[in-house]
């Protein structure tokens, strides 16, 4: 399980150290956006782009909105503090999606920096590599979202769920989704690759993917994360990788 950084954010912005890595371990940070409020909402107008802005505009509630802002500014602080620019300069872009070809696939910015950005009420988790990066947190979900959503997850998933006690299946649900969706990101195709098609486990320990390396984050009581890495030196799970 990774520890990631924390990422402290002031109404000056943010004065630690560069996001770096060795080869297959990626770089990660968390954000308390809760904590960050105050000084993101000070921060946002000279730092966030007009897109970004507009997105905060659109969401209803405050708690989301704070969020998403404190989230987006320790992104393009973070990434300015690798590139050597200034936040606001930094150019943030989205690559090809690897199965339909659309704009919509993993986000992307100049200098050779792979980078992934999850974000749920209170936590915002970032992380940076030398290769593709998925990252994602969630809050361990009720009962009943278990009961909905587990037969979507691949069949040895859902086996492994069912055979669990009741009070014990919220924790390991968050833990396949995060999984799951972490190496999606990686991917590039997000959701959309399905819940099914590769098995991760909801275990104590992760099931890598052919090509990925899969590992739990650290992260407050609640909460579940998990970050997933392009293995050096191994081939993708499926053919060619347009996502260079």
């Amino acid at each position: 399980m990774y520890q990631p950084h924390v990422f402290t954010l002031t109404e000056d912005g943010y004065r630690g150290p560069a996001p770096s890595w060795s080869t297959g371990v990626p770089s990660l940070w968390l954000v308390d956006t809760d904590r960050a409020a105050e000084a993101a909402l000070l921060l946002a107008p000279k730092i966030l782009d007009a897109s970004e802005l507009a997105r905060v505009e659109k969401l209803a509630f405050p708690a989301d909105r704070a969020c998403y802002t404190a989230a987006h500014l320790a992104l393009r602080l973070l990434l300015g503090a690798r590139q050597g620019v200034a936040p606001e300069a930094v150019r943030l872009t989205r690559e090809r999606c690897p199965s339909c070809d659309g704009p919509h696939g993993r986000p992307a910015t100049g200098g050779g920096t792979h980078f992934s950005l999850s974000h749920t009420r209170g936590v915002a988790l970032l992380a940076f590599a030398g290769a593709p990066v998925g990252v994602d947190v969630e809050r361990v979900p009720e009962a009943r979202v278990v009961q909905e959503v587990s037969a979507q997850l691949h069949p040895a998933e859902a086996a492994e769920l069912a055979e669990l006690p009741p009070e014990k299946r919220p924790t390991a649900f968050a833990r396949v989704w995060t999984r799951k969706e972490a190496y999606l990101k990686g991917e590039g195709t997000g959701l959309a690759g399905g819940l099914a098609r590769e098995h991760v486990g909801t275990g104590p320990r992760p099931v890598g993917p052919p090509g990925w390396d899969v590992t739990d984050v650290a992260v407050p009581g609640g909460y579940a994360a998990a970050v997933a890495v392009r293995a050096a030196g191994r081939p993708p799970a499926e053919g060619d990788d347009r996502r260079k």
